[in-house]
């Protein structure tokens, strides 16, 4: 989806409320489990991103990134980690969120 910016009035990419749904819920549930606790989300010009924190002050643990333009290729969505690796990509966003259920387990 694609909002225009009051500023600039420039077309910027962001999460539709389908989307925003589902990360938030992987969200809530890594919060409840101590892992994360705080979140930003970033609508840029060529991408979508939803970075998760540990704490405030922190760089992100990992970031959600929707890049429209890539959906034709290896997928619109990637989950990238605080170091810069790709550790999931896809088409389908609930698909890619699974990474996620790996750390849970870990955790138990």
């Amino acid at each position: 989806m694609k909002s225009l910016n009051a500023q600039t009035a420039e077309p910027k990419v962001m999460f539709d409320r389908r989307e925003l749904d589902t990360i938030l819920r992987v969200y809530g549930m890594m919060v409840a489990a101590g892992e994360w606790r705080d979140y930003a989300i970033d609508g840029l010009k060529d991408r979508a991103e939803f970075s998760v924190f540990r704490h405030a002050a922190e760089f992100p643990l990992y970031r959600i990134v929707k890049t429209p333009a890539d959906a034709r290729k290896q997928g619109a969505w990637k989950i990238v980690s605080a170091t810069g690796v790709i550790l999931k990509r896809g088409h389908e966003l609930h698909l890619v969120l699974k990474v996620f259920d790996k750390a849970r387990l870990r955790l138990a």
